[in-house]
């Protein structure tokens, strides 16, 4: 059976920046359903170990800074030694030295360079540094899926965190482009793009009449939660999405229509 009809019950699952907020979501939602996850953090050490607590048997933390390749390389290779088999699904969730800073954000004016490439090598380098040190390991199992997590403020500026969605809307090119190029080895990559949600650590400071402006703007009449989005990853790394590639999935309650 190829790995992309893997259940996930038998999948090695690397949540990057898994260890706090929405990675925390993320890599509970693969344990919830039977996986192994590598959770890789940057500085949240104690919070990674704690989840090696919950599952001790199926989660192995690997400190790394994902802009590194070299770090990026030896943390799959300590996965596959660990488990003794590769990475199935890969989910790019890393920002490394990136914080919602709210109306301290850089405005057109004080906004330079430094800010978008500082964007541009946690969020792009750091998934293009992920996706290469899979491939071999996808390879040998016959696919993979690759998921990479993306933003509505691109489509729906509301907030505008210019260097944050450029890097976000410069991954979503890659993700299609990399769909195409590596659908013949069945890798598949997606994007999973959401709104303000309720509550991590990047929103644990909005004040409630935001989040209750943005449901009665949204269909559902709600704030979507880090555990609904962290669903749709579930899908994406499933047999069930088996044919869906290079597709951005919006999930916001319906805000922003993709």
């Amino acid at each position: 059976m190829a790995v992309s009809s893997l259940p996930l019950d038998q999948q090695v699952v690397l949540v990057t920046g898994g260890a706090r907020g929405l990675g925390a979501h993320l890599t509970r939602a693969f344990l919830d359903q039977g996986a192994r996850v590598v959770v890789n953090y940057y500085q949240s050490r104690e919070a990674a170990e704690a989840l090696v607590k919950e599952a001790p048997q199926r989660v192995l933390a690997v400190q790394a800074d994902v802009r590194e390749a070299e770090a990026v390389q030896a943390l799959f290779e300590q996965a596959r030694v660990h488990f003794d088999a590769p990475i199935t699904t890969v989910v790019n969730n890393a920002l490394p030295e990136f914080t919602f800073n709210g109306d301290a954000r850089p405005d057109a004016d004080a906004l330079d360079w430094a800010h978008l490439q500082q964007q541009l090598e946690g969020v792009n380098r750091g998934a293009l540094n992920t996706i290469q040190a899979a491939l071999a390991g996808m390879r040998e199992q016959g696919g993979g899926r690759i998921i990479n997590v993306g933003t509505n403020l691109f489509q729906n500026p509301v907030v505008p965190y210019h260097d944050y969605t450029a890097g976000k809307a410069a991954l979503l090119s890659l993700t299609r482009t990399l769909s195409n190029d590596l659908g013949p080895d069945n890798i598949a990559v997606n994007m999973i793009s959401g709104g303000l949600l309720r509550t991590t650590d990047a929103s644990s400071a909005t004040p409630e009449a935001v989040f209750d402006l943005i449901a009665q703007n949204t269909p559902l009449r709600r704030v979507t939660t880090p555990a609904e989005f962290a669903d749709a990853a579930l899908f994406f790394a499933s047999p069930w999405a088996r044919a869906v590639t290079g597709q951005n999935l919006i999930v916001d309650g319906g805000l922003v229509k993709g």
